[in-house]
């Protein structure tokens, strides 16, 4: 398919931004968004039937994801990624609130991996620290000075912060490594580990079961974000679909033999798995409770803290680009696309973020009902991100004004099946798969918060632009 950008786009290209991104980050930025250290503990819960359900996705979700975010990145190579594409598909007010559900998921996200931090230090550490993260004395300034530290970065732009996410992609990939290498170290030393990570069982069909499959389907996404700094980007039409063809072997490997680890371990020992933490929970496991096995965890704990605050360096990145880009579409005031004269940051956008991420992480922390309210919104927030995948699957189907030729009939197929995917998993993230709560009332609670925000996004779009 041959297609060019739309020329009415060219006001993109004149706010000259900073284009710091080569080839090389935008990889290590494609590994730090998609792989999170949760994941391969949720597959292995689905046992032996990991390896086929990975498979499956990867197939059915993660193939048609990369193939559309190619497609419409040589489209449409410019700062603002799905929004930009979804605007000029389908109008200002789906490109609105598809914006809108990036913006909303990544800025309670960001607020959740802070939050984060404090209980893997103390994890970490070791019991002498389980204090800590009830302390609100220590844990409140603590992730202050680390807001403070992403806000900073942010207003001087992606030359310091392309290091940042570089360093966190491949710490990711260093703990993944351990990982993977584990039950090597077990053969090595005898013990009747069972690591077959290419087994072909199929999954139960239990409510629990279908929930962790969902997870696991759309454990995979990710790859569209880098986009939204695409005007960041050198060669953007070129590198960004490159940098998905070079990760993307990568992110298999880690995941189907990551899991596979995992589930070797669980079983080897007959532990409960720890879905929060299953990577230092298999290192401790693979390396005993000696002193290589503690220092084993702990260094693991600190890769995943340094990929966690690169994550939320990343996504802020994101967050803050979204309201410039509406900025200059005049979907809402300017003032949030005023860019610093020196690094060609969004400074106004990058304040009201920190601000608001700053508000969450008060709301988790603020007591029993308060902590409830920010569990609520960070479960909402996957859905708000899934809302933003039926838009980017709908496009090629639909959105036949964004390319000058006909799109492929295989890529409106493979769109098709994306779209199916993922409102599948938009039902399912409803259910809660650990089985802690009732989930009837849990289902209310997540769609009834999903559908408020949207609510709000075009009571707002619509104040700001009457009909």
């Amino acid at each position: 398919m041959a297609a060019t950008p739309d020329h009415s786009s060219d006001q993109y290209e004149d706010h000259h931004l900073s284009r710091q991104l080569t080839l090389r980050d935008l990889v290590f930025s494609q590994v730090l968004t998609v792989v999170g250290s949760s994941w391969v503990g949720l597959a292995a819960g689905l046992g032996h039937a990991q390896t086929l359900v990975w498979i499956f996705a990867f197939a059915i979700f993660y193939l048609p994801m990369a193939v559309v975010v190619f497609v419409l990145n040589r489209a449409l190579p410019l700062e603002g990624g799905l929004y930009v594409w979804a605007r000029k598909a389908f109008g200002d007010t789906i490109g609105f609130l598809t914006a809108w559900n990036i913006w909303a998921y990544g800025l309670v996200v960001i607020a959740f991996l802070l939050s984060q931090i404090p209980s893997e230090f103390a994890f970490m550490v070791g019991p002498s620290a389980a204090w800590i993260p009830d302390n609100h004395y220590v844990v409140l300034p603590a992730l202050a000075i680390l807001l403070t530290a992403l806000a900073l970065t942010a207003f001087r732009g992606l030359a310091l912060g392309k290091w940042i996410h570089n360093i966190s992609g491949g710490s990711m990939m260093m703990a993944f490594a351990l990982l993977i290498l584990a039950p090597f170290w077990a053969y090595a030393h005898h013990l009747p580990i069972n690591y077959t990570p290419f087994e072909l069982h199929l999954p139960k069909t239990d409510p629990t079961s279908l929930a962790l499959i969902a997870q696991t389907l759309f454990a995979a996404s990710g790859l569209e974000y880098i986009a939204i700094m695409a005007g960041e980007a050198k060669a953007p039409s070129r590198n960004i679909g490159l940098s998905i063809v070079i990760a993307s072997p990568i992110i298999i490997v880690m995941f189907i033999l990551g899991t596979a680890s995992v589930l070797a371990f669980h079983e080897l020992t007959g532990s409960t798995l720890n879905y929060v933490a299953p990577i230092p929970q298999t290192l401790r496991l693979a390396f005993g409770s000696n002193v290589l096995g503690t220092f084993a965890a702990r260094f693991v704990i600190l890769l995943l803290q340094i990929r966690i605050f690169g994550a939320a360096s990343y996504i802020f990145t994101g967050v803050t680009r979204l309201p410039m880009t509406a900025g200059w579409d005049h979907l809402i005031p300017t003032w949030f696309s005023r860019l610093h004269p020196r690094y060609k940051t969004p400074t106004n956008s990058v304040l009201v973020s920190s601000l608001l991420i700053a508000g969450f992480i008060v709301l988790a922390s603020a007591g029993k009902h308060a902590a409830e309210t920010f569990n609520t919104l960070n479960n909402a927030s996957n859905e708000l991100y899934v809302i933003a995948y039926l838009a980017m699957f709908a496009i090629p189907i639909l959105g036949a004004k964004l390319f000058i030729n006909r799109v492929p009939f295989w890529v409106v197929l493979l769109s098709a099946l994306g779209f199916l995917v993922v409102l599948f998993t938009f039902l399912l993230n409803a259910y809660p798969f650990d089985g802690t709560d009732a989930p009837i009332p849990f289902a209310i609670k997540i769609l009834g918060v999903t559908a408020l925000i949207n609510i709000l996004g075009y009571a707002f779009y619509r104040l700001r632009r009457p009909v």
